[in-house]
């Protein structure tokens, strides 16, 4: 009798509110589908291979997969293809910027500018980020944060476009430097290194702002109190606890503002001139032309990448080591 109730408990929790067996119940019950979940979910190494091949498929499809197409590219002759002619392996691309000095000079200019503007932003960004992960309350801390992020819920050309506003001959700046007696006629912000600087610094204040932030607000102030208690100043204690405690959100933010950096084409483009050309334009030079230029593109394109990338380890490399003198 109790076995007779417990099938019919076990049906009636098969069945949907209509009456009719549920898809799930009558899956459940499938002898090929509890053979397969069975190998597929016999171990924890399977879970997680099972799990994680959907994120890995679209990082290799979605983002691997053009770097790798663009690299490609950059060994042929001609591109895009053409009917009757076949692309041929060359290393005419690459030989093109070791060849003449003029591509080495847009280059250089944008790495030395992502160093620069990459220490300003932490410079400006640091305090910020210290402020409100020390300084403000919990309950408060989400509040500045939205407040921080609302420029950054429009787009980069908006914002580019508010930084020529600021800066134009007829802006904000020259007016309220006008108005302080200051200078007798406005300064032309426009179109240098300086409005450049400003624009890539205000871009990507953001990248840099939320890593510190959150490296910030891990450190315990009972570490902090701890060092005052032993005689610590404040410059003490900001070397020896908070700079080697927060050196994870430094090199995070450093690392996405300087490729960042890198790669910015339409900012330097509305907010540089002639003497300020980065390798970012260069590069859309070769895509915006008739012929087969493509592969050049790709080239620098990939000279580039493989620069950044490694300038990037080497700094990711020595932060670990400097963070590590620093706790000493």
């Amino acid at each position: 009798m109790a076995h007779t109730q417990s099938s019919t408990l076990e049906e009636s929790r098969e069945r949907s509110p209509t009456g009719r067996r549920s898809f799930w119940g009558a899956l459940a019950q499938n002898g090929t589908y509890n053979a397969a979940t069975g190998v597929l979910f016999k171990t924890q190494r399977r879970q997680f291979l099972l799990l994680a091949s959907f994120p890995l498929i679209w990082v290799f499809v979605a983002h691997l997969g053009p770097i790798i197409q663009m690299f490609w590219i950059s060994f042929l002759d001609s591109y895009p293809p053409r009917v009757g002619y076949e692309p041929q392996f060359t290393l005419d691309n690459w030989a093109t910027f070791f060849g003449q000095s003029i591509f080495v000079t847009p280059f250089i200019r944008t790495l030395v500018y992502a160093f620069t503007f990459t220490f300003a932003t932490l410079l400006i960004t640091y305090p910020v980020a210290y402020f409100l992960a020390k300084h403000v309350k919990r309950q408060n801390q989400l509040i500045f944060l939205l407040l921080l992020l609302i420029p950054f819920w429009v787009g980069e050309i908006v914002r580019t476009y508010a930084i020529m506003i600021l800066l134009g001959n007829t802006g904000a700046l020259n007016r309220l430097l006008m108005m302080l007696g200051m200078i007798e006629r406005p300064i032309p912000f426009m179109y240098t290194s300086f409005s450049l600087g400003v624009g890539i610094v205000y871009l990507t204040s953001l990248y840099m702002l939320l890593p510190l932030y959150s490296a910030l607000e891990k450190i315990p102030r009972s570490y902090l109190e701890a060092g005052a208690d032993l005689g610590a100043g404040a410059w003490t204690r900001f070397r020896r606890i908070t700079l080697p405690l927060s050196k994870e959100g430094i090199a995070s933010g450093c690392t996405l503002v300087f490729l960042i950096s890198t790669g910015y084409y339409a900012t330097p483009v509305l907010l540089g001139g002639p003497s300020t050309t980065v390798f970012a334009e260069t590069i859309a030079g070769f895509f915006h032309v008739a012929g087969d230029q493509w592969p050049t593109g790709a080239a620098f394109s990939s000279i580039m990448l493989i620069a950044a990338l490694s300038i990037t380890g080497i700094f990711l490399k020595l932060m670990g080591r400097s963070g590590k003198g620093l706790m000493k």
